[in-house]
């Protein structure tokens, strides 16, 4: 699956960012310089996907 961070921009500013292919906390991962950019997340709203097993050969690579 395709991995995909998306940035929202609504009418009065506001941002929201979602991630789309990711598993587990790899999604906090390849979005954490966008929220550092953006600034302190009013909210966090976590899909099934995070809550999925990442491949062993992810979790891994990830530790060294």
């Amino acid at each position: 699956m395709k991995k995909v961070i998306r940035v929202i921009v609504g009418p009065k500013g506001e941002t929201r960012v979602e991630t789309k292919g990711f598993s587990g906390g790899e999604c906090r991962d390849a979005s954490r310089f966008l929220e550092q950019a953006l600034g302190k997340p009013a909210n966090e709203q976590l899909t099934a996907e995070f809550y999925q097993e990442q491949p062993a050969e992810q979790r891994i690579q990830q530790s060294q």
